[in-house]
């Protein structure tokens, strides 16, 4: 039997198999609402056969949005534009579906990547992004402001905001965004963190304001739903994040009752040096699950059903989650399903879709027709 399509439990969910829609960027929201083109994108991969979803990268606040089309939720307009995707998601989909909180914190303020992705200047529409430390992302770029005590106090409050509001909207579970140089991994990493306070100098410190967040989101989300969290598990730049330091933070969130650690990296340094190739963060995933026993999640150039497969079955990590591979095949958990002898849902009206000798992809069905 495969294990990737065996079930797994986070608190009171209940999933028919391993896999996850990563929370991917889309960059099409206006003032932070979503639109025709979130319920299109949402509602098409609801469909994918993963047992959850995860919606992107979604703005505690308008100034912690990466890009002016960046999602967000953060007041009532931003709310009322969830609420009818998430109701056609109900309707016609079993998936669970969460929801990753961020702010981009120093990396706020830029272009859409198609548009290449720079800072926007405050002379062109832009906004004063706010950082742990008054340290550019980039050489020669607009220095960020450094949060105060009451900075930092509004920006948890806004992480909790959002958090009741995505109860109100029935959402399923929550990530924290802790990762790709967003604002929380600023914090964490030597690299963007020079703070000479309580949250700031040793690793203690560092950790001291997400693993904050972390707790007053989770004091504030329902117990029976589950919270996990995003890490870049090293920055790739020496003297940065890394490893080590990913599974010492990983140990504290454990203590915390965090649900899954989804085991990214990078982003915080444009001297970044990535290794890619596929499955290239695994290790990761494993090393931090080996250390500390905490559910992870296993992210990165997935594509392969049976590269998925080894990964969940060899116990390096309890769940895989794929963003470009379900863009590119949007029934990816189908034909994972199909080629590992699995079982996924589907509405009644997708029923004669699989070629005959997958005819029991959908489990006991049938479609009577004249």
């Amino acid at each position: 039997m495969s294990v990737l399509f065996s079930p797994f439990q986070l608190r009171g969910l209940a999933l028919p198999n391993r896999i996850m829609v990563a929370p991917m960027c889309q960059y099409s929201s206006v003032d932070g609402e979503a639109n025709d083109w979130h319920f299109t994108h949402i509602n098409s991969l609801a469909l994918s056969g993963a047992a959850i979803f995860c919606i992107e990268a979604t703005a505690v606040e308008a100034i912690g949005r990466i890009t002016p089309g960046c999602l967000g939720l953060w007041n009532d307009a931003t709310e009322a534009a969830l609420k009818p995707i998430l109701a056609a998601v109900r309707r016609h989909s079993k998936i669970a579906v969460a929801m990753q909180l961020a702010h981009a914190g120093r990396k706020a303020s830029s272009h859409v990547p198609w548009n290449g992705g720079q800072l926007i200047p405050l002379s062109e529409g832009g906004w004063q992004a706010q950082a742990p430390s008054d340290v550019p992302h980039k050489e020669g770029e607009a220095v960020p402001l450094a949060l105060d005590a009451r900075g930092l106090a509004r920006v948890r409050d806004a992480f909790v905001a959002t958090a009741n509001r995505a109860e109100r909207l029935g959402i399923d579970a929550l990530e924290l965004h802790c990762a790709h140089g967003y604002l929380l991994h600023q914090f964490l990493s030597p690299i963007s963190n020079k703070r000479t306070d309580q949250y700031g100098g040793s690793l203690q410190n560092r950790m001291r304001y997400p693993l904050e967040v972390f707790d007053a989101i989770r004091a504030a989300f329902p117990e029976r739903k589950p919270v996990g969290i995003k890490v870049s598990s090293t920055d790739w730049v020496e003297g940065g994040w890394d490893l080590t330091q990913t599974i010492e933070f990983a140990g504290e969130l454990k203590k915390r009752g965090v649900d899954w650690v989804d085991a990214s990296s990078g982003g915080v340094s444009p001297l970044q040096k990535i290794p890619l190739g596929p499955g290239y963060q695994v290790p990761f995933a494993q090393a931090i699950k080996q250390a500390t026993g905490v559910n992870t999640v296993a992210v990165g150039l997935l594509t392969q059903a049976k590269q998925a497969e080894d990964i969940v079955a060899s116990g390096k990590a309890d769940m895989v989650a794929l963003a470009r591979g379900m863009l590119y095949d949007p029934r990816w958990g189908w034909h994972a399903a199909a080629e590992l002898g699995g079982h996924v849902d589907a509405p009644p009206a997708y029923w004669r879709a699989p070629p005959h000798e997958q005819k029991d992809l959908f489990g006991a069905t049938t479609f009577g027709a004249r």
